[in-house]
């Protein structure tokens, strides 16, 4: 089946657009065209390697589930990541986030979508708390999480879940403190009886946050939860 006349009219669009306004590379300043980056900074960006514990996307030596998932499971059943949270991964991740640098996430959803994701019903970011979303003005996971829906054909759960509770960021915090961090911080308005679902963020460090909004969607009804993020934080990276 050929593509819809509005899809090539969007590509028509894009292609003009940039023959016109033709960019220079986030990262070095080189002629990068239409890209975000330069062929040259794109290839030499921190990616995990294949072999990862399936559970929270951590190397490992064969891709067997590491020792820590082992020893004590997170509510999420999966998780899948691209980057390794390190320079300049995090300089892009700060862009977005701070600088509202909004064609980040869609180069990041676009490297996420090449490693290959799975098939779900829902995809779901995980909420900013109502000051934090009025303070910056989006949601970096839902800006992620937009491209993914719409590439893949597959809903969007924007309002499925709700963060009430105000936390410091846990990037402020020692690793042991981030679980008490996000005690409590999530509810659910849904029900999601039976759906697997694909919850995405920017970044995992510990995964308790996407630990813990994936145990307040499984309590709703979901049959499975798959963490998706850009980038992973892995100890000695960062």
């Amino acid at each position: 089946m050929g593509l819809s006349i509005s899809v090539l009219a969007r590509q028509g669009w894009r292609r003009a657009m940039s023959a016109l306004l033709p960019q220079d590379c986030l990262l070095c300043g080189a002629s990068s065209g239409d890209a975000l980056l330069c062929a040259e900074c794109t290839a030499s960006l921190p990616r995990l390697p294949d072999s990862l514990c399936p559970v929270c996307a951590l190397p490992t030596h064969g891709g067997e589930v590491c020792g820590a998932c082992l020893k004590r499971a997170p509510h999420f059943d999966a998780a899948l990541a691209c980057f390794v949270y390190a320079f300049p991964v995090d300089h892009l991740v700060q862009q977005l986030k701070f600088a509202h640098r909004l064609a980040i996430a869609d180069f990041f959803a676009r490297a996420l979508l090449e490693r290959g994701l799975p098939d779900v019903d829902l995809i779901v970011p995980v909420p900013l708390s109502a000051r934090r979303l009025g303070k910056r003005g989006f949601n970096q996971a839902a800006e992620i999480a937009k491209v993914l829906a719409r590439e893949r054909g597959i809903a969007l759960g924007l309002e499925v879940g709700r963060r009430t509770l105000d936390a410091p960021p846990q990037s402020t915090l020692p690793w042991k403190e981030r679980q008490k961090n996000v005690r409590g911080a999530f509810e659910c308005g849904d029900v999601l009886s039976g759906k697997v679902i694909l919850v995405v963020d920017d970044v995992m460090t510990t995964g308790a946050t996407l630990g813990e909004f994936a145990r307040v969607l499984k309590d709703h009804g979901a049959a499975q939860v798959i963490a998706c993020v850009a980038a992973r934080a892995v100890k000695g990276s960062h």
